[in-house]
């Protein structure tokens, strides 16, 4: 009878499908599952510093990134970080209490990674998790200085595309700020655009278009602006898209 008692929980361990995995197995696979999730949210095609992808794995709940390797996405194999996760499990039948454990695993973050790959688990190097400043914030665009300065070309005039680039030089604008002029038809186009921190984010860019008669500058509707949409180009500013609905 105490054999058969003894024997008891490992009859239920291996009856039905198979043998039932650990607690601590479970846990493990539930970190991995974090550090799964993370990695799509790391993967993209948008070239990256390393620090760039650094800091947005410690954005992402439930991740501490230990080491970063590389120098961008795009350059040899990419970047690749080592990144601690937890997990917890719990069976009623074999654990007193829940059963947490941390974990780290490998990512790479590159054009040629595969989208939604199961990271595989390392040692967790010594030390403690990395941390990063935040970005400084992009410069203010200059919509009134801009439009004060940009020339005004009489009606049936002509518009010196010369002018208008010796206009935007004299701003002095900061060096973060890129600038696009472009001539067409007698009329010259402006784009003035700065790269946010939050690439999901709308784009920040000023348009302005000088032709004789008008010189407007504006920006665009914030649909215009998400990324894809086209509306931060030159070609923008010259022929604009119609309003959203």
């Amino acid at each position: 009878m105490r054999r058969l008692l003894l024997l008891a929980p490992l009859l239920l361990v291996t009856a039905g499908c198979g043998v039932v995995q650990s607690s601590e197995g479970e846990a493990t696979d539930v970190a991995r599952e974090v550090a799964t999730r993370a990695g799509k949210q790391l993967h993209g095609q948008r070239p990256r510093t390393a620090e760039e992808v650094a800091r947005s794995a410690t954005g992402i709940d439930g991740v501490e990134v230990l080491r970063v390797t590389g120098t961008s996405t795009h350059d040899g194999d990419g970047v690749d970080l080592i990144v601690r996760t937890s997990g917890s499990a719990y069976n009623e039948w074999f654990d007193l209490e829940k059963v947490v454990v941390r974990r780290c695993f490998a990512l790479r973050v590159s054009p040629t990674s595969r989208w939604g790959a199961a990271p595989h688990g390392v040692d967790c190097p010594d030390g403690p998790a990395l941390s990063f400043a935040p970005p400084p914030e992009p410069p203010r665009l200059p919509y009134e200085e801009l439009r004060a300065a940009l020339p005004r070309a009489p009606a049936g005039g002509r518009v010196d595309e010369t002018e208008v680039r010796r206009t935007l030089a004299a701003l002095d604008l900061d060096p973060a700020i890129r600038t696009e002029v472009k001539a067409d038809g007698g009329r010259v186009g402006i784009l003035l655009s700065v790269t946010g921190n939050n690439h999901s984010d709308p784009q920040d860019c000023l348009l302005a278009r000088v032709e004789p008669g008008t010189t407007d500058v504006w920006m665009p509707p914030r649909i215009q602006r998400m990324p894809g949409e086209g509306g931060c180009t030159v070609d923008n500013a010259l022929d604009p898209l119609p309003p959203p609905h």
